[in-house]
């Protein structure tokens, strides 16, 4: 069985709750595939406030 990287998931962890202040319970209970697909939507979103502003 493959386990996913522990630095890892303490980042994901990490973004998720300084973007959108879940818990980490709610975090982890997220399955990956949900987790790594509201990552990078936050992520675009972030990027692109960086851009062009709220």
């Amino acid at each position: 069985m493959l386990t996913y990287a522990a630095d890892r998931l303490w980042e994901e962890v990490a973004y998720l709750a300084y973007y959108l202040h879940w818990s980490f319970d709610e975090i982890l209970g997220l399955e990956h595939p949900a987790r790594e697909r509201i990552i990078a939507e936050v992520g675009t979103i972030h990027a692109r406030y960086a851009r062009e502003g709220p």
